[in-house]
């Protein structure tokens, strides 16, 4: 399997994330949890955003702490090991209090990263 240039798999976290917020568009948490395409489209493009944030490599991670690389390989996995367990209340939560400075600080690290690495 070819590796992924790093650049591509921030695009990735970038259209995963916006994504996530169309989905919701207008919805408040009551809306949400009864929505189950919704609910299945939102988990399973925080698993794309793990899983990305999962491969990409270490020195670049470590370079880009303030981003939390470990929390969102934690996140997917959490969703994809219990996925009957799903805390959707945390889901909702860290839509509305957490994804958006993440993708600023994201998009910041793809307008400002080399295409080769």
């Amino acid at each position: 399997m070819s590796k992924r240039h790093r650049k591509l798999l921030l695009e990735d976290i970038l259209e995963s994330g916006n994504k996530i917020y169309n989905y919701v568009y207008g919805y408040d948490f009551d809306t949400f949890v009864i929505d189950e395409r919704t609910r299945d489209a939102v988990v399973r493009n925080f698993e794309i955003i793990g899983e990305a944030s999962n491969r990409i490599d270490v020195d670049f991670k470590n370079q880009h702490s303030d981003i939390p690389w470990a929390r969102l390989r934690g996140l997917r996995n959490r969703i994809i090991h219990e996925y009957f367990g799903i805390d959707f209340e945390l889901v909702w939560h860290i839509i509305q209090n957490d994804l958006n400075p993440l993708l600023k600080k994201v998009e910041t690290l793809y307008e400002n990263i080399e295409t080769q690495s």
